[in-house]
């Protein structure tokens, strides 16, 4: 029986990703056997992991401004929510290939990637279409309908993009490994995906607020998704000591600083008397 250790993130970014004799698995990844297309990823020249790693950073700023928009919510009731943070998840997963990280190892990984991306925002497309038909306000409703065109739009872009590999070219005479135009073009179509769920999640919420709860013949009209704010975390009343912090406290309390009775009454002596 194989036991493995469990790392933490620091150690998984330096280390396991780019091992080829550990298998590292993920929801998204088909194929596991031979050399990694993602291996390869790390062969690239100085120049374009630079340019390939401003990308990423400029996709994990927008990231950024999902992970505020959805952290507030509760997803136990809202599945606007829970596939926002999925598709957003998947996406991390494809621009950490492009690095040479990550659990997807192949170009098949990332085209099966891109489908699921595609198949959540085809979900949340129909969920998000139910609030808009609802709203009352026309010029929410268009806004909110026109953010899903653009969800459709970047998720085929995205699909498309998918094909990321690098090929070995012939520059000058020498044979370097090279991928950064399907790099760069997977990175921006993420990234254009990630700003129209960001929009999504918001203008789904704006419009939900702004639908009339009304009696039908066939009962109440049940709101498509419930959105709650999450409970802030629980936070104990009584900060607990550390052990080590009370036996220090306790130890200084009890040292007190010792004076021999001879320099005592010379003290004692010494002053005047009025």
């Amino acid at each position: 029986m194989l036991f493995t250790t469990l790392k933490t993130p620091e150690e998984l970014e330096d280390v396991s990703d780019l091992e080829e004799d550990h298998e590292v698995r993920s929801h998204t990844s088909v194929q596991t056997e031979g050399k990694t297309d993602r291996a390869k990823m790390t062969q690239l020249p100085e120049a374009e992991k630079e340019k390939i790693a401003e990308q990423v950073a400029d996709f994990k700023k927008v990231k950024s401004k999902l992970d505020a928009e959805i952290e507030i919510w509760d997803d136990t009731s809202n599945d606007i929510i829970v596939l926002a943070k999925k598709m957003c998840m998947i996406m991390m997963e494809m621009t950490d290939f492009t690095r040479g990280k990550g659990p997807l190892k192949h170009t098949t990984d990332v085209i099966y990637a891109a489908k699921m991306i595609s198949e959540s925002g085809s979900r949340m497309d129909a969920l998000a279409r139910q609030i808009a038909n609802q709203c009352p306000d026309p010029s929410c409703k268009q806004d909110l309908l026109a953010y899903l065109e653009q969800i459709k739009f970047y998720s085929h872009q995205l699909k498309i993009c998918s094909q990321v590999k690098a090929e070995i070219q012939n520059l000058g005479g020498e044979l370097i490994m090279s991928a950064l135009d399907s790099v760069t073009s997977l990175i921006q179509a993420a990234k254009n995906l990630m700003n129209a769920v960001v929009q999504t999640v918001k203008m789904s919420y704006i419009a939900s607020t702004k639908i009339i709860r009304i009696q039908s013949p066939t009962g109440p009209r049940h709101p498509v998704v419930m959105w709650r704010m999450k409970a802030p975390a629980k936070k104990p009343l009584i900060k607990r000591e550390k052990p080590e912090e009370t036996y220090a406290a306790v130890r200084r309390g009890s040292a007190k600083k010792k004076i021999h009775p001879v320099q005592v009454m010379s003290e004692f002596r010494g002053r005047q008397v009025y």
